[in-house]
């Protein structure tokens, strides 16, 4: 009797970004921070699968897996099917739905790139190596990571720390907070600038301490928990707001940032509208960082409002690209002796 030898798991990223996939498709598939747990057990409970990382951001949706199929399109074809009926996405929704998939060599190069802020919006950005190991985390306390992308992980972050501290592809604005950040100096005289935190995450933190090293005349942070809205405006020296009296706030601020977790808009014309009579049509500048977005899009309809969403801040970051592009071949280098040194052939 002949033996069959058992198939090799085989590693494959399916993704989809900034680049492939604007912000109104993206924030359709992005996985809320709450149901993360649930997905990484989906994933890996498809047929073949046997490790699950997913990895969802504002510019990023990818999922990391091993699998067993002999063919990779059988994996791709997996993983993009269970997006379409995870997220229930129409026929024309699933037909507009632009991925990448990337296997063996090629995935662990691309998380490598991921981690060491090399793949994103803002070039060298600093949070993503934050948030690939909060994904890692929630997938490893689920019990969907093994010898594989356990491996794979713990290399990522060496080669990302490696990055970051043998070159200066980190230096200046290297986060989306920043360049929200960038954005209302453009507008407006910080120093005199009163600014409003919708949310209370990461991000709204990132642009808090920028907000606060530019000399921010005052800041207003309001969240839907009360008790972290207050711990970051004791940081920064701002005042806290309850979620439920933003609102009627809103007309005393220049700038608005925005960034909760919220499946739905937030911030809706109509109460845009109240509130720029009552500011008599004074200029408001709206910067939405969140996916899904907190701001509906019909708002940068209304006179003396400037909406700029999360794609919208490509072309201020790429502006800031040129310094640090200098760096990339050095971190290219980088990662490529690490790949050999992993043993991960493309």
């Amino acid at each position: 009797m002949v033996e069959v030898e058992p198939q090799k798991n085989q590693l494959v990223c399916l993704g989809l970004n900034y680049r492939t996939t604007p912000v109104e498709v993206r924030e359709r598939v992005a996985f809320p921070e709450s149901k993360a747990p649930e997905a990484v057990q989906q994933v890996r409970a498809l047929p073949g699968f046997e490790e699950s990382v997913v990895l969802s951001t504002c510019n990023r949706v990818e999922i990391y897996a091993t699998h067993t199929h002999p063919d990779p399109q059988t994996a791709k074809d997996a993983l993009v099917n269970y997006i379409i009926q995870h997220f229930h996405l129409a026929p024309e929704q699933a037909e507009a739905l632009v991925t990448y998939d990337l296997h063996a060599g090629e995935a662990a190069r691309h998380l490598f790139r991921v981690v060491s802020g090399l793949d994103s919006m803002v070039l060298g950005e600093t949070e993503i190596f934050g948030q690939v190991k909060a994904a890692y985390q929630v997938a490893l306390a689920a019990g969907t990571t093994s010898r594989t992308l356990n491996k794979l992980f713990q290399q990522a972050f060496s080669v990302g720390k490696k990055v970051r501290n043998e070159t200066t592809i980190q230096r200046g604005s290297t986060s989306v907070g920043s360049v929200a950040v960038d954005l209302a100096e453009k507008v407006h005289d910080l120093k005199e600038c009163r600014v409003m935190l919708i949310g209370a995450g990461e991000m709204s933190r990132t642009c808090a301490q920028s907000l606060l090293s530019r000399g921010a005349k005052s800041i207003i942070v309001s969240n839907r928990s009360h008790d972290r809205a207050v711990e970051l405006a004791a940081e920064m020296g701002g005042t806290a707001m309850k979620f439920d009296e933003w609102e009627a706030a809103m007309h005393e601020v220049d700038v608005i940032i925005s960034s909760t977790s919220a499946p739905h808009f937030v911030i809706k014309p109509e109460q845009i509208q109240h509130v720029m009579k009552k500011r008599r049509w004074e200029p408001l500048l709206i910067i939405d960082i969140a996916v899904p977005r907190d701001v509906d899009p019909a708002v940068n309809e209304t006179e003396g409002v400037y909406l700029y969403d999360i794609d919208a801040l490509q072309a201020i970051a790429d502006s800031g690209r040129k310094e640090r592009e200098k760096q990339l071949y050095a971190c290219e280098q980088i990662i490529e002796s690490q790949l050999s040194k992993y043993g991960f052939v493309g």
